[in-house]
C-alpha cells in the first residue's frame, strides 16, 4: 500500500509544530479548518451526547449478542483489528472473562482493538446516542460506517496510515488518549511531529490518510472511541 501512496501535499503541515484547539466553535468557524488537512482538536465537541454515559464494554456486548446478523456482517462486510492481542473476531471479545473485561485484576492482559460497523441496526441504535458533530458543514455527510475502538492502557495501534476515502473524526467518549502523529516522509523537512492527549467528551480531526499516527492509552479507565469519516 505505501508504494502507492500519493505524494502529500506539505502544506497540510508546514509551520505547524502543534494541534489547533478550539473550543465552543460554530460551523462557520470551523469552516475555514475543515478541508486544510492540519490536525484538530475540539474540546467538548460531544459534551452533550448520551453516548458519553451509555457506551462501554457492556453496552456493546449486549447490543451484538442480541442484534441477529451483527457478528456476521463485521467479518464479512466490515474489519476487525485485533492490534496486538490474539482475538480472532469481535465475538471472542465480547466472550473474555469479565475480570479481563473490566481489567480487575493485576494479573490480567491489557487489551485494545477496534472494529467497524457496517450493520444498519447496529447503527441505527448507536446513532440514538451520537449524531454528526455540530460543527461540520450542513452539506457534510455522515458515513454510513461507524468506527469504534475500546480498550486499556498501552499502545493502541502502531504507527500507520489509513486507506480510507475521506478525513475522520473521533469522538473520546470514555476514558483518555494520546495520539503522536508524524509527517510523510516527503514532508519531514519542513514538518515536524506532534502529540495531543484527548479527554472524555473531545473529538480530534486528522486526515489519517496522509497523517502517520499511533495512540497510548493514558491512565486505569478504558479508553471507548467512536469514530466516522467526513466529507
Amino acid at each position: 500500500m505505501e508504494v502507492t501512496r500519493p505524494i502529500t501535499n506539505c502544506q497540510i503541515c508546514k509551520n505547524i509544530n502543534s494541534f489547533t484547539v478550539l473550543e465552543n466553535v460554530t460551523k462557520e468557524q470551523f469552516s475555514k479548518y475543515a478541508y486544510l488537512g492540519h490536525p484538530l482538536l475540539v474540546r467538548g465537541g460531544c459534551k452533550n451526547w448520551t453516548a458519553l454515559n451509555v457506551f462501554d464494554f457492556d453496552f456493546f456486548k449486549q447490543l451484538y449478542n442480541t442484534t441477529k446478523g451483527a457478528y456476521q456482517s463485521v467479518e464479512e462486510e466490515c474489519q476487525f483489528f485485533p492490534f496486538r492481542t490474539t482475538f480472532l473476531s469481535l465475538q471472542e471479545v465480547f466472550n473474555m472473562s469479565e475480570s479481563r473485561a473490566k481489567m480487575t485484576s493485576k494479573d490480567e492482559e491489557t487489551w485494545y482493538i477496534g472494529w467497524s460497523n457496517c450493520n444498519p441496526d447496529i447503527s441505527s441504535v448507536l446513532r440514538q446516542h451520537y449524531s454528526k458533530p455540530h460543527f461540520l458543514p450542513d452539506d457534510s455527510e455522515l458515513s454510513a460506517i461507524d468506527w469504534i475502538f475500546m480498550g486499556y492502557q498501552g499502545t493502541g495501534a502502531s504507527m500507520h496510515l489509513d486507506y480510507v476515502r475521506r478525513p475522520s473524526w473521533q469522538a473520546q467518549i470514555k476514558g483518555s488518549k494520546t495520539w503522536y502523529l508524524l509527517p510523510p516522509p516527503e514532508c519531514e523537512d519542513v514538518c515536524t511531529p506532534m502529540n495531543i492527549t484527548v479527554h472524555r467528551g473531545d473529538i480530534i480531526l486528522i486526515d489519517t490518510n496522509q497523517w502517520y499516527h499511533t495512540t497510548v492509552i493514558e491512565g486505569n479507565e478504558m479508553s471507548v472511541t467512536l469514530g466516522s469519516e467526513y466529507d
